[in-house]
């Protein structure tokens, strides 16, 4: 009875709260643009941000459409921006270019551009997304260069709030510029005069931010950063890009057919575990055979059904055989669809794949890419593992892929001063039997398969801050027994552990977190009430400044890779990216200077407390390589 009025009670909406205050005191008498900006941001309510009623620098500007290409003889520094009509710039159409200084302000159309191919080539440049307008020109044989200033890489390592569409950014720096659907609207005529407008008031707003930006990235520390890996890379990546990769789709084609008959299989051989048919790929439909038919364990019934996520399924693999085949027919339907449709969907009439890496997009720094994803190929199935063999070279040459070994691990060590793993690492052991042996407490040649595996798990999961449960589920001990194993392992290194706190504690202070090469990440998640999302902040401040130096260290060594073989005049090339590997097309007669530099470059671009070691792989595939 008191149960249940006090239950009463807690569901009644009290409406007797003494108050401080009347509903004069809470009306909004003036909007403070600044923090409703800060709070739509961190909401990502977009839409409100373009229609916030901010006031803004900009409303008209006066310019001049060119028809002469001699008109641009005198200009000796600008501004441009460069109009297109998709964002897959590997396929897209130029509408024209906006051209800005303190002196001219013009609109430059495709049709004068491609005319003069390198109109732009001495002038010194700023852009808004070097990459996009270095590839989409490329494709219309219009070359630049000489371009010593990018808005949109400067904005990104200053985390300011990034899209494809710059207007998002003028918007924020208060720069009243029309987003890209009043531009391109689905449905109705094209506006061609706003658009070459908005082209030329784009240049205006990367001319005008050129200073304040760069003035910030000095105050941060961070020009050396900017102009000596982040600028360079864009060309780097320009030209990775554009050449792209060739990917067989006959290969691809015999795999599906493989995968097909293996899906086929599956299903009768679940259909039968079941005893019935129904849509496998349904989660409706299979929970309520798993759950309800077959009776296997289950967690509470929502309004869709039972959940049958991954991690759902991987805890069921003991129960019924049926687990196993559900879980092979699900990664072998998705390769199909995402790898093998996907991948044949992406290539180009040139037979390559041509994917798009977002440079200004992630937090940590690490690259990313789209269109098609060419860093997701899974690498722990056979059939993922065999994709990578439609990735060949150009001229019956070779591929070479080359792998910076467990650069984290290492620049756990040498960030955290770890003696014992300084050692090992300079001595060339075996790290995770090392790892195993320091902590099981026995000699090296006694670490067994099991020890070296529970040692691996923890050496990797500690660099993303790895609970108790999360060890316990990947390496199937208890969540009591893991977190027995992790205290044995940071007594074991009390390096890692002060490491540990003390960056919390920094960040805490702070508010961010930075790399060795100075990249910050700012985790305002540090001060939120929420403990789960406080705890995933400083996770998140222990993983980022090794991850991200990690990808500061691959993307220096690429802009290195990339200077060399320019220098030395090789016809090889840098195709694909995926984390820490680099992967290259290879002519056969410049294979050992291929290995040379890469191994050179990649081993020597930093130097740590630790050696940075590189494997190379080469094939007549990327399968091979592998």
């Amino acid at each position: 009875k008191d149960n249940a009025y006090m239950s009463y009670s807690i569901a009644t909406i009290v409406t007797d709260v003494p108050m401080e205050i009347n509903m004069e005191d809470i009306i909004v008498k003036e909007i403070d643009y600044d923090k409703l900006n800060a709070f739509y941001e961190d909401l990502e309510f977009y839409s409100f941000l373009k229609k916030m009623n901010k006031p803004k620098k900009q409303e008209s500007i006066d310019y001049k459409v060119i028809t002469d290409i001699t008109e641009l003889d005198n200009i000796d520094k600008c501004a441009i921006y460069l109009e297109t009509t998709n964002s897959n710039y590997h396929k897209t159409d130029i509408l024209g270019m906006g051209i800005y200084n303190e002196s001219v302000a013009y609109y430059v159309p495709y049709d004068i551009l491609k005319e003069n191919p390198k109109f732009l080539s001495s002038i010194e440049k700023y852009t808004y997304d070097l990459k996009k307008t270095i590839v989409s020109l490329k494709w219309h044989n219009i070359n630049i260069d000489n371009v010593v200033f990018d808005t949109a890489i400067a904005a990104y390592l200053l985390e300011y709030n990034l899209k494809d569409d710059i207007a998002y950014l003028a918007n924020e720096l208060d720069y009243d510029i029309p987003f890209k659907e009043t531009l391109f609207p689905k449905k109705g005529d094209i506006d061609y005069k706003l658009i070459e407008k908005t082209c030329v008031l784009k240049a205006k707003f990367i001319y005008d931010t050129k200073e304040q930006l760069t003035n910030e990235l000095i105050d941060k520390d961070m020009l050396s950063l900017f102009n000596d890996i982040e600028m360079p890379l864009s060309i780097v990546l320009a030209d990775m890009e554009y050449t792209g990769v060739n990917v067989d789709s006959s290969i691809l084609d015999k795999m599906g057919i493989e995968i097909t008959n293996q899906t086929d299989k599956l299903s009768s051989e679940i259909y039968e575990l079941a005893g019935m048919e129904f849509n496998i790929s349904s989660p409706i439909q299979l929970g309520e055979v798993l759950f309800e038919k077959l009776g296997l364990k289950h967690g509470k019934k929502g309004k869709t059904g039972y959940s049958t996520a991954q991690d759902v399924l991987e805890k069921l693999r003991f129960d019924h055989p049926i687990i196993n085949k559900i879980l092979e027919y699900r990664m072998l339907t998705k390769l199909y669809t995402t790898y093998i449709e996907g991948l044949k969907a992406s290539i180009f009439p040139d037979g390559k794949v041509h994917t798009i890496y977002t440079q200004t997009l992630t937090r940590t720094g690490r690259l990313s890419s789209i269109e098609p994803n060419l860093q997701n190929i899974p690498a722990r199935n056979e059939y993922g593992k065999r994709i990578r063999s439609a990735f060949l070279p150009s001229n019956n040459g070779l591929i070479l892929s080359s792998d910076y070994s467990q650069i984290e691990l290492r620049l756990l060590a040498h960030m955290a001063n770890v003696e014992s793993l300084i050692d090992a690492f300079n001595n060339d052991y075996d790290i995770h039997a090392k790892t195993a042996s320091d902590i099981y407490k026995c000699d090296i040649n006694s670490v067994t398969k099991e020890m070296r595996r529970n040692a691996k798990a923890v050496n990797f999961g500690i660099i993303y801050g790895i609970s108790s449960y999360g060890l316990s589920e990947n390496i199937g001990i208890t969540p009591k027994e893991a977190a027995k194993f992790i205290d044995e392992y940071l007594t074991t290194y009390p390096g890692i552990k002060n490491y540990m706190d003390t960056s919390i504690s920094e960040a805490h202070k702070n508010g961010y977190v930075k790399t060795l090469f100075n990249r910050y990440r700012t985790l305002p998640e540090l001060e939120n009430k929420n403990y789960m999302i406080r705890s995933g902040a400083e996770r998140m401040a222990l993983n980022a400044p090794i991850q991200g130096t990690s990808a500061d260290i691959i993307k220096k060594a690429m802009v290195e890779i990339f200077r060399r073989f320019n220098e030395e005049k090789l016809k090889s090339k840098m195709v694909i990216q995926v984390h820490d590997e680099l992967v290259f097309d290879v002519v056969n007669d410049e294979l050992e200077k291929v290995k040379t530099i890469t191994k050179e470059v990649m081993e020597n671009i930093y130097k740590l407390s630790v050696p940075l070691k590189v494997d190379i792989e080469y094939g007549k595939d990327w399968y091979e390589a592998k």
